[in-house]
């Protein structure tokens, strides 16, 4: 490693190459993505493939019976989790479980950056997953979740190949806040794409991750559509790295797209806003 080389292009040598090197997935949570997207599988699969890993299996109940799925009764076991929740949901939730250790840094600054990171994108899944019900889209409800947690990967696996650098002693740059945030604007798209696709997670959450941002976008995919307007609420009540106030939903071409009026944007913003106290 260069000590000599800008960081931005210290960060652009080490996305260079093959990304599943990253700590930014688990491999039982993107085996399940796979595993659905197949729609080639068994429930005896899902249980057998989650209870492998006892430390997952004990934060998948953990969560499972969190404030985050309350009015269910409590789940003892994998099997009692699968059974309740549905394969589609028990993904998700491991992937939650998974992704909520991963947020995590020994350097202060990047610590700051990924707590702030998992609010906004536990948030924005939260949201997704609620706004795809009230606007007519149950079916696509957690898809939505998903699409809203894993929008934003590019930006975890640019941090964590940040961390890498510093910890290997690979510059000397001063890493502040702002430094990272216009790092992760400029890069996170398309390392978000490029890492979903190297671990072949399905097409619909990679359209997500390239295109969240795009001033251009298809109004046909409502996954996406769904996922852009919970962003924009992220970004309008705080819950993001970079938030606005101004930001105006009423006006947004997503909310024209999915048909929502005003009281139900008013709803999505206090869904938002409580969406990581519900979970913790």
């Amino acid at each position: 490693m260069t000590m000599g080389k800008p960081l931005v292009e210290l960060i652009k040598d080490r996305l260079a190459g093959d990304l599943r090197g990253l700590p930014v997935f688990h491999s039982v949570a993107v085996k399940l993505q796979q595993m659905l997207a197949s729609r080639d599988f068994r429930i005896e699969e899902v249980i057998r493939l989650i209870s492998e890993d006892q430390s997952l299996a004990s934060q998948v109940l953990k969560v499972g019976n969190s404030s985050y799925y309350t009015g269910l009764s409590k789940v003892a076991t994998i099997k009692d989790a699968v059974i309740r929740l549905g394969a589609q949901e028990i993904a998700n939730l491991v992937m939650m479980a998974s992704q909520v250790e991963l947020y995590r840094s020994g350097n202060p600054v990047l610590d700051n950056a990924m707590q702030r990171l998992w609010d906004h994108t536990l948030s924005c899944a939260t949201g997704a997953k609620w706004l795809a019900s009230k606007a007519g889209y149950s079916p696509l409800a957690t898809e939505a979740f998903m699409g809203g947690l894993l929008h934003d990967i590019g930006k975890l696996a640019i941090i964590k190949a940040l961390d890498e650098i510093l910890q290997a002693g690979g510059t000397k740059a001063n890493v502040s806040e702002i430094l990272i945030n216009e790092i992760l604007e400029t890069m996170h798209e398309d390392v978000g794409h490029r890492l979903m696709l190297s671990w072949s997670l399905p097409e619909t959450y990679c359209s997500i991750a390239i295109n969240h941002h795009k001033p251009e976008y298809d109004g046909n995919d409502i996954l996406l559509v769904i996922v852009r307007l919970a962003n924009l609420t992220c970004r309008k009540v705080g819950k993001d790295l970079r938030p606005d106030p101004t930001v105006a939903l009423v006006g947004a071409s997503e909310a024209q797209f999915l048909g929502v009026k005003e009281i139900t944007l008013a709803e999505l913003e206090i869904i938002v806003e409580d969406a990581t106290a519900q979970a913790a």
